[in-house]
């Protein structure tokens, strides 16, 4: 922020650090909202508009519930009765929805999570409910893909995780440079997936060949 920007603020937050400053309420967050609209040039006090502000504010309590969950908390119970189990558990093509920090807009792909356990395991539900956790915030994709990752590899502490997104951002596809079609790819390999070629292979070829034989790389 310029010093411009700040010393238009009001004089409480400029002395407060951001993260110390109070959320604003709800009718504070709906005010917010019908300004938003006034700015695009409409009435909020027309029928088709005067409870949109409303509607929004609880689609954000939706869209960013991520604020307000654990993932770490998610990921605590864990299961040591697995028989020797010591092969790749993999979740692929986890529907995922975000929404960029910079444009406020839809991310919208999806999401393959792998580890390779160390005498323990998760139940499967919560690899999905960690992803939806960091989502559920306003992100960049390369900061959700190495979130998900760590945490998993911080709290089970396995040989290895593996993450990989592929995602559209409503950012370059619906303003900007008007590019539909495009999906960007990110990846984090952690432990075994990145040290050794052959677990790496085998988690792309379970990705990208939906479990059918290996890829040639």
């Amino acid at each position: 922020m310029k010093s411009d920007d700040i010393s238009m603020l009001p004089k409480e937050l400029c002395e407060l650090p951001a993260a110390a400053a109070a959320r604003p309420t709800r009718a504070e967050a709906e005010l917010a909202v019908r300004t938003l609209i006034r700015w695009a040039g409409d009435d909020p006090d027309r029928e088709g508009l005067i409870g949109t502000p409303d509607r929004v504010v609880r689609a954000y309590e939706e869209f960013f519930a991520g604020y307000e969950q654990d993932p770490v908390e998610i990921l605590a119970r864990t299961f040591e009765e697995t028989d020797g189990y010591d092969e790749i558990v993999l979740l692929r093509d986890i529907r995922l929805e975000s929404h960029c920090e910079h444009h406020m807009v839809p991310i919208i792909g999806k999401a393959h999570v792998a580890y390779l356990p160390d005498k323990r395991v998760v139940g499967i539900s919560k690899l999905a409910r960690v992803l939806e956790v960091y989502a559920r915030r306003l992100q960049i994709q390369e900061k959700l893909t190495a979130q998900v990752a760590n945490t998993i590899n911080d709290v089970l502490q396995p040989k290895g995780v593996a993450v990989v997104i592929e995602a559209a951002h409503h950012c370059m596809t619906t303003r900007g440079v008007h590019k539909p079609g495009i999906t960007m790819v990110t990846s984090r390999m952690l432990g075994v997936f990145r040290d050794d070629p052959a677990t790496r292979r085998e988690f792309l070829g379970l990705i990208h060949n939906g479990g059918h034989g290996l890829l040639n790389v």
